[in-house]
């Protein structure tokens, strides 16, 4: 009784701790804005391209920390995601029957008897809250296209067969405008809608200068899309996490540690891949379709490989499968690039009195070795997971209450995963 009074009491200020720092960095998050605009707001635009990269890590933990399963191609599902919301949020739609009528005069005709000839001349303009989910059960649907029939590689076999369909996506995005125009090819896709609250523009209205005004309270549109994409990014961390605890999460990571063990306790691996490749996928498709409304254009040379090894970076170097180290990663790799872009010259001012390399190649260099000598230092990342045995609910003393729960602990996943007979 004493054993357990005293480690409840031990454990008891942790939560607290825990909650406290939550809050603060929370107060932080919604002052940095507010404090950023000062300095002008391209400083809050890199800030909102980073909250979209950390959806896109969070979505790749998934497949890469949760399940173990190594993906090169995970920007292809942005690129669905992003032309999904071009599509169905821009006069594109109505340049695509266009193009069938011209084609081919009797499918068009027909589609065009379908969808109106509305559509033919203005194209389709669906609200982002109805995109965003189609976007996501698209992405979804091809996350699981693409897992299906590579369930049974793993490693270097996976990774190459996942950069093809990443590269794959490209192309066709890139090419899709031939004999029928989907994409519009290389020149890419504009006049994207811009999301609305309430009938009110986060791009600003004609005149306003890109002010939004909500409730009253006007704000510059960088900062709107800011607390948007914060919201997004913390209902995605809050879905992260309960999947990290639930049956399914034990289930990704029995698998990532032996797939053979998890095969003989009854997992079913068959599906819990694919349910951690669709996931994933639909992570990426609400970012695309975020990142499509928020620049208001697309074309195929967002969604280069380059990218995918960019996220992928976040996440190994923010640590993969902690979901606190791959929102870290995420907001150092994808605000690093661009505070070096901002400081290399000056620099070089100060210190040589003249621009000794070029900036562009100068950041490139200085990206590249930060990475490098993070990885020495901090092999398993920014903030690894901690380790099982120094967590507070173990005790490698397997007596008393402590000793007790710390079995129960370590028991837990073996009774919580996914059988073959449940999925």
């Amino acid at each position: 009784m004493a054993q357990t009074t005293n480690a409840s009491q031990s454990a008891g200020p942790k939560p607290r701790k825990a909650a406290g720092s939550l809050i603060l960095l929370l107060i932080v998050m919604m002052a940095f804005p507010f404090i950023a605009t000062q300095f002008g707001n391209s400083w809050v635009r890199i800030m909102d391209v980073a909250l979209l990269y950390i959806m896109l890590a969070l979505g790749l933990n998934v497949v890469v920390g949760f399940a173990g399963l190594l993906d090169l191609g995970y920007i292809a599902f942005y690129a669905i995601g992003a032309y999904t919301a071009a599509l169905l949020a821009s006069p594109q739609f109505g340049a695509v029957l266009q193009s069938f009528v011209d084609t081919y005069p009797a499918l068009g005709n027909f589609l065009v008897s379908v969808f109106g000839p509305s559509i033919l001349a203005n194209g389709i303009h669906l609200s982002i809250w109805l995109i965003v989910p189609l976007s996501a059960l698209i992405a979804a649907f091809f996350g699981a296209l693409l897992g299906a029939p590579t369930l049974k590689l793993r490693g270097d076999y996976l990774a190459i067969v996942t950069l093809g369909f990443g590269e794959i996506i490209r192309i066709f995005m890139n090419n899709l405008n031939a004999p029928v125009n989907i994409t519009n090819g290389p020149q890419g896709i504009n006049m994207i809608d811009p999301v609305r609250i309430f009938g009110t523009s986060l791009a600003g209205e004609p005149g306003t200068g890109s002010t939004v005004t909500i409730f009253g309270f006007g704000m510059p549109s960088v900062n709107a899309y800011y607390f948007l994409f914060l919201l997004l990014c913390i209902a995605i961390i809050f879905i992260s996490i309960r999947l990290q605890h639930s049956r399914l999460g034990r289930a990704w990571v029995a698998i990532r540690e032996d797939e053979i063990a998890a095969k003989a306790m009854g997992i079913n691996t068959r599906n819990m891949k694919l349910l951690s490749f669709a996931m994933g996928a639909s992570f990426g498709g609400i970012a695309g379709a975020m990142f499509a409304s928020f620049q208001g254009f697309v074309s195929p040379e967002s969604f280069s490989l380059t990218e995918s090894i960019a996220v992928l970076a976040m996440v190994v170097l923010g640590g993969i499968g902690h979901i606190p180290g791959v929102v870290l990663g995420g907001v150092i790799l994808a605000a690093l690039p661009e505070l070096l872009r901002h400081g290399v010259e000056p620099l070089q001012q100060w210190l040589f009195g003249r621009v000794l390399v070029d900036a562009e190649v100068l950041r490139q260099l200085l990206y590249g070795l930060a990475m490098v000598v993070i990885m020495l230092n901090r092999p398993s990342g920014l903030w690894p997971a901690p380790r099982h045995e120094d967590r507070p609910d173990f005790n490698k003393d397997a007596s008393g209450a402590d000793g007790a729960q710390a079995a129960d602990h370590l028991a837990e996943p073996a009774s919580g995963i996914v059988s073959a007979k449940e999925a």
